[in-house]
């Protein structure tokens, strides 16, 4: 399976995975990663490959890529402070941080295994179950007063 098909599959695998709850919309699709979101673009889910020089896997996540800085960190630190809950959920691999133009994320990384049905099921599930523990948070500290 080439990366390209891979990556646009995957929102309807995961939804498959999620069920009716939590309705996603697909965003940006690349060769080597995909955008899914369920209210706002800016704050999406993200599969993304991690660089070979950075450890070569696939990285699973929130991404929160707000044009202001203040916005982004302030989800950050909301799930900053539920990090031991979130690694109770989803393990320890489960990281919370800063990143590139004000960005933030909480991701992990899965090691990267060639692209097939079987791994995109797994990536798939993988997937929902991360939505599954961080989308209550997020609703929560979007609806929070938080303006963006």
């Amino acid at each position: 399976m080439r990366s390209s098909d891979f990556m646009a599959a995957l929102p309807e695998a995961v939804q498959r995975c999620l069920g009716e709850e939590i309705r996603l919309t697909r965003g940006r699709v690349w060769p080597w990663g995909v955008q899914f979101y369920v209210d706002d673009p800016r704050y999406h889910y993200e599969v993304s490959r991690v660089a070979p020089r950075l450890g070569d896997g696939l990285e699973l996540g929130l991404h929160f890529e707000s044009k202001k800085p203040a916005d982004n960190h302030a989800l950050l630190a909301g799930f900053d402070a539920r990090l031991v809950e979130i690694k109770d959920s989803l393990g320890d691999g489960a990281v919370a941080e800063l990143w590139d133009r004000g960005w933030a994320k909480v991701y992990e990384v899965l090691p990267l295994e060639p692209y097939s049905e079987s791994y995109l099921q797994t990536v798939a599930a993988r997937m929902a179950v991360i939505v599954g523990v961080l989308h209550p948070i997020y609703q929560n500290l979007h609806r929070g007063g938080r303006k963006t």
